[in-house]
């Protein structure tokens, strides 16, 4: 007797089940997963005047005139300049230690002012602000180093001495609109 071969059905992975299991990982990746936001360029803006107030009286010595054109271009009180120059040429400008009079009379009368043309790529508007601070930055270290003995990042927020070498060294600084141009 001849026993007949059954034909054996082929194995089959159930997939019914698999579009519940993505949709789930789905979810659980959205819920799970932190989007970075940019939160832009972080700066304390003054309170705008009033509008029969008129702005303060700003001696032409006193103010550091910026102008990044849309070339890309730095002109420092209308000097070109290369970026890596502009960082000293600021604390020199700020500190005035040889009491030059085309310098700053003091530091807490020291005013940048950057302006922009409509073109100027960002980057270099960017790097250009980040000289500035740059600048500010070691100019308060250097300070808190010489007083305090430790570099300005050290100090406790809100803390007599940071605000001690805040009101040596104010950051005052401009950003004019840009030029239609």
């Amino acid at each position: 007797m001849l026993m007949k071969k059954r034909k054996r059905e082929d194995a089959e992975i159930n997939g019914s089940s698999m579009a519940d299991i993505a949709f789930l990982l789905l979810i659980f990746f959205l819920v799970t997963t932190t989007i970075n936001v940019d939160t832009g360029i972080g700066l304390v803006l003054p309170p705008p005047l009033e509008e029969d107030q008129e702005p303060p009286p700003i001696k032409e010595r006193n103010l550091m005139n910026i102008l990044v054109n849309s070339e890309g271009r730095i002109l420092m009180d209308e000097e070109p300049y290369q970026l890596n120059e502009v960082k000293p040429r600021l604390i020199e400008f700020i500190k005035n230690p040889n009491s030059d009079p085309n310098l700053a009379e003091n530091p807490e009368l020291a005013i940048v002012s950057i302006k922009t043309q409509r073109a100027t790529p960002y980057r270099i508007y960017v790097d250009m602000l980040d000289e500035v601070m740059g600048a500010y930055k070691d100019i308060r270290d250097e300070a808190s180093r010489a007083n305090y003995g430790v570099p300005y990042g050290s100090l406790k927020d809100d803390s007599p001495q940071q605000q001690q070498i805040k009101d040596m060294y104010p950051k005052k600084i401009s950003i004019a609109e840009p030029d239609q141009n």
